[in-house]
This record gives structure tokens, C-alpha cells and sequence, in this order.
């Protein structure tokens, strides 16, 4: 099967504090060290090949870690001389509209919830969960329509047992505050960040009755694993749209 994947980050909050993989282990030190007076204001972080040495990794991976800083605010690049510690972090990002609706009321626009059970977790929800594959979670699949679109996302959410107990992840009712806000009452949870992974697929032949589209058609996913603070996946939500009748945007600076 053909796969095309764009992985997106969006940062809600700091600090950074979990370790794999290995771009954010980086990413994890040189805040730290920063937050501590390791690395003072203005003064230039080690070069790229210095910390390659340390962290016994890619130029690719350090230079991702040093973006994601950069974009952050902790950071500022100065061409042909080094990057620098900025003297005070600009506010984080949030997160993007499309990102925010699709964790946010359950009972929006039409929806059906399809069924909710305790399950083995699949490859792509226990990686983005970091659960053995197979591990049993709860998991809650839903349909949403919009008057004159039709199905536009079919959406699947999983939640390690542990995590969903003494909650109503389980119930076959729309959250009316959606899962994110859900699980931040019911258990008290803070959550830390966002990662989005977007992928395109042909659709099987469930997806393709359900969201009526062409069964030899392919569909745009989207994985997104919710990290609470600690750097713990709390959860996952993944989506399966007809292209045509859904889109994602947002606007990054270039500066």
C-alpha cells in the first residue's frame, strides 16, 4: 500500500519533559539547561557537530531539535555566527483550529457514535500511545455529517485502560465537552502537547460505505497523540476524511 505522510508538532504548552524519540530527547536538555542557567541569555549553544558528538546522533536530527527551539522562542539564529539564547521565551503556540475542533464536543453537527468497547490497540494507535502493540484500550469510533457535505470524518478514538476508568470514555454517549476537556475534569489531567501525523491511503471497504465515497478512492488520516505533562501519551485520535470534502489549513511564520 502507497503512504504519503507530513508529521506535524504543536507545542500548547512547556516545559518539554519526555524523551523519545531522539530529536526531543535534544530538544529536552537544551531547554533544560537554558531554564537553569546552563546556557545564559545570549550566550551561543555548542555547535551542531558539538552536540552531534554528545548525543551520538544526526546533523538532521540536531538541526530539527534546534528549529523546534528556535520556533519555540527559546532560541534566535544568527546567520554565519551561531544560535543564541533569546533572554525570555515568547508565549508557545496553540493549537491550530482544525486540531482544536476535532478534540474538542463530540456532539457537534451530526454525529453517531458507531460503538465504543475494550480492544487490542492496532500498530498505529499503540505506537502513537507507546503501548505494546495488542495492548487493550478503550476505544470509541465515531461518524460526523454535515447538512449537504454527508459524512465528512469518521473518527477513532483510544484511551489506555487505566486512563478511561471511573470516566464516560467508555459510554456510547457524546462527550459534549469532548474527549480533551473530559479527561482533563474527570481525572484532573494537565495536558502538555499536541503531535499530528497526516497521512493519504486508500479507503477500505467499511470506510468507503460509511463515508460514501468511491471504493477504490483514498482518503486523507490523521493521527493525533495527546501528551499530558510528564511527557505520558494520554491518548489518541484517529480520522479518516474524504479529501473533497475536507481540508486542513494554517498559516506558519517565515521570519
Amino acid at each position: 500500500m502507497t503512504r504519503y505522510v507530513v508529521v506535524f508538532e504543536w507545542w500548547v504548552s512547556v516545559p518539554i519533559e519526555y524523551r523519545p524519540p531522539k530529536y526531543i530527547t535534544i530538544v529536552n536538555a537544551l531547554q533544560a539547561r537554558i531554564e537553569d542557567g546552563t546556557y545564559a541569555s545570549g550566550e551561543m549553544l555548542p555547535s551542531e557537530t558539538a552536540l552531534m558528538n554528545e548525543f551520538d546522533t544526526s546533523r538532521p536530527t540536531v538541526v530539527r531539535s534546534l528549529e523546534i527551539l528556535r520556533q519555540a522562542g527559546w532560541i534566535d539564529t544568527q546567520q554565519g555566527k551561531g544560535r543564541f539564547v533569546r533572554s525570555k521565551p515568547v508565549e508557545p503556540r496553540s493549537l491550530p483550529a482544525h486540531a482544536a475542533s476535532l478534540l474538542a464536543s463530540e456532539a457537534g453537527g451530526r454525529l453517531r457514535i458507531l460503538d465504543v468497547g475494550e480492544l487490542p490497540a492496532p500498530a498505529r494507535a499503540s505506537s502513537a500511545l507507546d503501548l505494546d502493540e495488542g495492548a487493550p484500550v478503550v476505544v470509541r469510533r465515531r461518524l460526523v455529517s454535515v447538512d449537504g457535505l454527508g459524512p465528512v470524518e469518521l473518527g477513532t478514538v483510544y484511551v489506555p485502560l487505566d486512563l478511561a476508568k471511573g470516566t464516560g470514555i467508555g459510554s456510547a454517549a457524546p462527550l459534549s465537552e469532548g474527549v480533551l476537556q473530559h479527561l482533563a475534569v474527570r481525572k484532573g489531567m494537565h495536558f502538555d502537547h499536541v503531535t499530528e501525523r497526516i497521512s493519504a491511503r486508500p479507503a477500505t471497504e467499511e470506510e468507503a460505505e460509511l463515508l460514501d465515497v468511491d471504493p477504490n478512492g483514498w482518503l486523507l488520516t490523521a493521527l493525533f497523540a495527546v501528551y499530558a505533562r510528564g511527557g505520558k501519551p494520554a491518548f489518541a485520535l484517529d480520522i479518516a476524511v474524504p479529501p473533497a470534502r475536507h481540508e486542513f489549513e494554517d498559516s506558519f511564520s517565515i521570519a
